[in-house]
C-alpha cells in the first residue's frame, strides 16, 4: 500500500507533493526583523530536504510584536527582499513555502534562549508590551503589560492586514495566524488572561472576536485561492483556560469563514501549566477538532518516527504532520523517512548518488 506520508495534498490551487510540513521554529537570528543566510540556509535545506511545506518561523506584524529583539519580521517594506530569495529557492527545491504571522503580546520584550530567555528592561532594549488584559505572565516582571484599549486593538487588526500585503508580494503560497502558545491572540481567547468587561472579554463570542477581526484582515489581502491556516492551543492544560471544546467551537466557526485548516498544538498560556508529555501527546487533540468540526488538522509534537507520523494519517487523526524539533536534528528527515516507508520520492539531483 502506497505511504499516506508520501501523497500529495491539495489545498485550494495549492498542492503539496507529500503531507510532511516543517512547523515554524524561532531561530533568533535576525537583526530589526530582516531574514539572512541562516534562514536562507536553514530552510533552504529542509527544502532540500524533501518537505512538502515549509512554514517560516512567527514572524512579526510590528516591531513590539516579536518574542525577542533577533525575531524575524515583516513590519517594513525592505524586509521582502531577502524573504523573496529564501522563497524563490524553496520553490526550485519542489517545496512549498509558507510563513506564520505573529504577535508575541504580553510574552515579547524578552532575550534570546541562549541569553537566558529573560524580561528584557527599557533599559536593556525591552519595550512596553500588550495583552488583553494587565496581567504579567510571570510575577515580578519588571513591568505589567497594556491592556488593549480600542485604538491598540485596531492598530495590531491593522498590522496584520499590512503585513499580509508584503507576505503576498514576497511569495509566499500558505499563510498561518498564530493564536496559539500564550501569544497575543491566546491572551484573548482564554479567560484566565482575558478578564475584560467590553466586547472582547467575557464570553466565548466576546474572546474569539479579536482572533476573527484578525482573519478578516487577513483575509481583505489574501488571495481567496490560497491555503490559510490557524495555529490554535487545543488547551492550556490548566483548570479554567480554554479548553478543546472551544477549540472544537472555534474551529467550526474558522471552517465557515474559510480558513483550511487548523493547526493544532497546546499550551503555552500560563506559567503553571501542567502538561502531560509523551509521544504524539496533541495529536487526540487534532483528531478531536479534525472529527468534531469537519476542518482538515495538522498534527504536531513529539511525532518523531515515519511510522507513527504514518500511522497517524491512516487513523484520520490528522491531515498533516508537522516537524519541529526532529527536523532541527535532520533537515533530510522526508529522504529517511521515505526510505523506511518504502516510498520512492524524487531527490535533489545533486544528491542522487546518495539514493
Amino acid at each position: 500500500m502506497a505511504s499516506q506520508l508520501f501523497s500529495p495534498i491539495t489545498l485550494k490551487n495549492t498542492s503539496l507533493k507529500n503531507r510532511i510540513v516543517i512547523s515554524p521554529m524561532c531561530q533568533y537570528s535576525a537583526i530589526d526583523g530582516f531574514a539572512n543566510d541562516w534562514h536562507l540556509v536553514h530552510l533552504g535545506s529542509r527544502a532540500s530536504g524533501g518537505a512538502g511545506l515549509i512554514i517560516q518561523e512567527a514572524t512579526a506584524v510590528s516591531p513590539e510584536a516579536r518574542i525577542s529583539p533577533a525575531d524575524l519580521g515583516i513590519w517594513k517594506d525592505e524586509h521582502i527582499e531577502k524573504l523573496k530569495q529564501i522563497n524563490e529557492f524553496i520553490v526550485s527545491q519542489n517545496s512549498v513555502p509558507g510563513i506564520q504571522l505573529a504577535h508575541a503580546g504580553r510574552k515579547a520584550s524578552v532575550s534570546s534562549p541562549w541569553e537566558g530567555n529573560k524580561k528584557l528592561d527599557f533599559a536593556h532594549g525591552g519595550w512596553q508590551t500588550v495583552s488583553a488584559s494587565a496581567i504579567p505572565y510571570h510575577d515580578g516582571e519588571p513591568f505589567l503589560p497594556e491592556a488593549l484599549d480600542q485604538n491598540g486593538i485596531k492598530k495590531v487588526i491593522s498590522d496584520f492586514k499590512n503585513a499580509t500585503k508584503r507576505v503576498v508580494e514576497a511569495g509566499y503560497k500558505v499563510l498561518e495566524i498564530h493564536a496559539a502558545h500564550g501569544y497575543l491572540l491566546h491572551q484573548f481567547l482564554s479567560p484566565l488572561t482575558n478578564v475584560r468587561t467590553d466586547e472582547y472579554g467575557g464570553s466565548f463570542e466576546n474572546r474569539i472576536r479579536f482572533t476573527l477581526e484578525i482573519v478578516d484582515a487577513v483575509q481583505t489581502e489574501w488571495p481567496s485561492d490560497l491555503p490559510l491556516f490557524v495555529r490554535i492551543s487545543a488547551t492550556d492544560w490548566a483548570e479554567g483556560g480554554w479548553n478543546p471544546e472551544e477549540s472544537v467551537q472555534l474551529s467550526k466557526i474558522l471552517k465557515e469563514k474559510g480558513i483550511d485548516l487548523i493547526d493544532v498544538s497546546s499550551g503555552g498560556l500560563v506559567s503553571h501549566q501542567k502538561i502531560e508529555i509523551g509521544p504524539g501527546y496533541q495529536v487526540p487533540f487534532a483528531e478531536k477538532v479534525k472529527k468534531e468540526s469537519n476542518i482538515l488538522t495538522g498534527a504536531v509534537g513529539l511525532i518523531t518516527e515515519a511510522k507513527q507520523a504514518e500511522e497517524i494519517l491512516e487513523k484520520g487523526q490528522a491531515d498533516l504532520i508537522l516537524f519541529a524539533r526532529e527536523s532541527l536534528r535532520n533537515p533530510n528527515l522526508p529522504l529517511d523517512f521515505a526510505k523506511e516507508l518504502d516510498s520512492d520520492i524524487q531527490w535533489p539531483k545533486q544528491y542522487e548518488r546518495a539514493k
